[in-house]
């Protein structure tokens, strides 16, 4: 083996996270409806309500992402991004044919069964991307949920700005890109992104965090560019050539991750090509390849004699040097044909706890039945649902509680809660990553501080002081993406890479979930009643769909839930005062659980990263022999 061979696997890795990036940018498009419900609603002479319920349609769609966690556990990450691609293509699609009226109208079903199915190509664009990444660098967790969360938090803003500039805002034009866009970049994908063996020695560590560092900085830059531009759009009129130049910037900012898998390009081809590099290979390589002569006479280990020292906990022996990582290369990863093979490492090496009582150890790989037994597993779910659940709720209303407060245009509010929930992610990812490095500090610590942060949000909105709007906007924004990058991480030290995919997407129910309860019946119920008490003044009731803060927010008077008849509204900072004191005593109740999470978890922080963080290297769950 030359030593292209450990380039192969590490280049594979860099390139299929770019890739993933990319994903990212266009999941985005299942909330992009706004763009086009007007033109649907005309050809197909739908009235509001219709309207409505096709957004419901597209919803409940994204709420399916259970089908696809499953199915992650068992099938390939290329036929996970396939069944995203096409459902997209035929959702979509079926939309771009009615809306160009290439095709006769079709009923009302099969219109909501297209939109689902649009709705729901995003959670297997999303199950495939957060598994594989999250399983390729078990080391940096954090740091990959925050990126890939915070380039879907923009999604939508990249994929509208780009279609609106460099094509055209013609409601046909914008279905067919949504229908080949996203798939193209699915397939992209599929040839780039997959499973491989993660780093196996202190010196790809580092370089991991190296790069890592130089994809934070490339992202900041970019969600500093569209804040800039937001804020220069929203205040001056910019000209189709400013358009499109902000567009050509924005794909330069998308092609710029590249940077990173071309420095380890470069980098080898220049080490390999040193002079002293192929003096030292004419010398050592027969030990470190085990030769004849040497591989089966204590030279160099093989590649059995490397797991098992890695197996028990013997790595600073084998792994510290490049050379020695190229005997990974041959060492097939685990896939899921063999996950439950019984003579897999994970099922040989059991404690004696699981075997006894079937349940795992927290820390091991959890099925999703395993993991709802666990008293842990419940505390994530409802700080989160505590953290996400009232979020929304404030996302959702943005429109609403800007004109109660005497804002005629909140489309500003919804742009900082868009990118400040992009920063939360991103800096949730990074930060939590450092610390839980330097000292095993565990990661609900910092959704614990956000709830802090976002209960002094929630009074800010309630009191409706002078520019409390604004602070409360960015407040909101940032504690929504730090719930969202941690929670994700966290579960996956708490019950394993193995069943990942369906605890992920059955977390992430909350999302729907506190919609429901804290927007849907919450809120929705408080306002009316103190629209009762108020001088109606006549604006429109705007709706309660979205579970993003997106473009499609702009619009949410005809995306809600609104009735044929007006409604009852409300104008002043009493309005929402009952909801946010409310939401404010929730995040309350999920700082408590949080930290009753944190203190049970702790123990197991401290065997994964050491008492002081990660000094001495904890092996990975995915060395497993087959």
């Amino acid at each position: 083996m030359g030593s292209g061979g450990g380039y192969g696997r590490i280049s594979k890795k860099w390139v299929g996270f770019v890739t993933a990036i990319w994903v990212q940018s266009i999941a985005g498009n299942n909330y992009t409806f706004a763009n086009y419900s007007g033109a649907l609603k005309t050809v197909m002479q739908y009235d509001q309500t219709q309207l409505n319920n096709l957004g419901v349609a597209k919803d409940v769609g994204k709420s399916f992402g259970l089908v696809a966690g499953f199915l992650a556990d068992y099938m390939p990450t290329w036929a996970i991004l396939l069944i995203g691609a096409l459902e997209g293509l035929v959702g979509y699609g079926v939309q771009y044919l009615v809306v160009s009226q290439r095709v006769a109208r079709l009923p009302f079903w099969q219109m909501g069964l297209a939109l689902g199915l649009g709705g729901n190509s995003t959670t297997w664009m999303n199950t495939a991307v957060l598994v594989t990444c999250m399983r390729n660098f078990p080391h940096s967790r954090g740091t990959v949920t925050g990126m890939l969360k915070g380039y879907i938090g923009l999604s939508t803003a990249i994929f509208t700005q780009l279609c609106t500039a460099l094509f055209t805002s013609e409601a046909s034009a914008f279905l067919l890109l949504l229908t080949f866009l996203p798939a193209i970049i699915c397939f992209v994908a599929i040839a780039f992104l997959g499973e491989v063996s993660p780093s196996c020695s202190h010196e790809e560590d580092a370089e991991e965090q190296s790069n890592f560092t130089i994809l934070n900085t490339i992202s900041m830059g970019l969600a500093f560019y569209l804040l800039t531009f937001t804020l220069i759009a929203n205040f001056f009129p910019i000209s189709p050539f400013g358009n499109k130049l902000f567009a050509q910037v924005l794909l330069l900012f998308l092609l710029a991750p590249l940077a990173v898998p071309f420095k380890l390009f470069f980098n080898k081809f220049t080490k390999d090509h040193s002079p002293a590099r192929l003096k030292v290979d004419e010398t050592t390589t027969p030990l470190l390849l085990g030769g004849k002569d040497h591989g089966q006479q204590g030279g160099e280990p093989n590649q059995q004699q490397f797991l098992d020292n890695m197996e028990n906990g013997h790595e600073e022996s084998l792994v510290g040097t490049e050379e020695q990582c190229l005997v990974m290369d041959d060492v097939p990863i685990l896939t899921h044909q063999h996950l439950d093979d019984p003579t897999s490492l994970d099922n040989q090496q059991q404690p004696e706890r699981a075997r006894k009582t079937g349940v795992p150890a927290l820390g091991e790989d959890h099925t999703l039945l395993d993991a709802l037994q666990t008293i842990d597993f419940w505390l994530l779910f409802f700080s989160f649902l505590c953290g996400v659940g009232t979020g929304i709720t404030a996302i959702n209303n943005l429109g609403q509680i800007g004109e109660a407060q005497g804002y005629s245009d909140v489309s500003l509010f919804i742009s900082l809660i868009s990118i400040w929930g992009f920063f939360g992610r991103i800096g949730a990812g990074a930060i939590s990553e450092y610390y839980v490095r330097k000292a095993a500090v565990p990661r609900p610590v910092w959704m614990a501080l956000s709830q802090v942060f976002l209960l002094v949000g929630y009074i800010l909105f309630a009191v409706a002081a002078p520019g409390s709007l604004y602070i409360g906007s960015i407040v909101v924004g940032i504690c929504y993406g730090v719930h969202i990058s941690i929670t994700v991480p966290t579960a996956s030290e708490l019950f394993g890479l193995k069943h990942f995919g369906i605890v992920y997407n059955f977390l992430i129910l909350n999302l729907p979930l506190g919609s429901f309860l804290f927007s849907g019946l919450l809120a929705g119920w408080l306002y009316d009643r103190e629209a009762a008490k108020s001088p109606q003044v006549g604006y429109e009731h705007l709706g309660m769909v979205q579970l993003m803060a997106s473009k499609e927010l702009n619009s949410s008077s005809s995306m809600g839930w609104a009735s044929s008849s007006d409604p009852q509204t409300c104008t002043g900072a009493h309005c929402f005062f009952s909801v946010f004191m409310v939401m404010a005593g929730m995040c309350a109740v999920g700082f408590v659980l949080n930290i009753i999470l944190m203190l049970r978890i702790r123990p197991l922080y401290q065997s994964l990263y050491g008492p002081n963080g990660t000094a001495q290297r904890k092996k990975s769950p995915q060395l497993t022999r087959m």
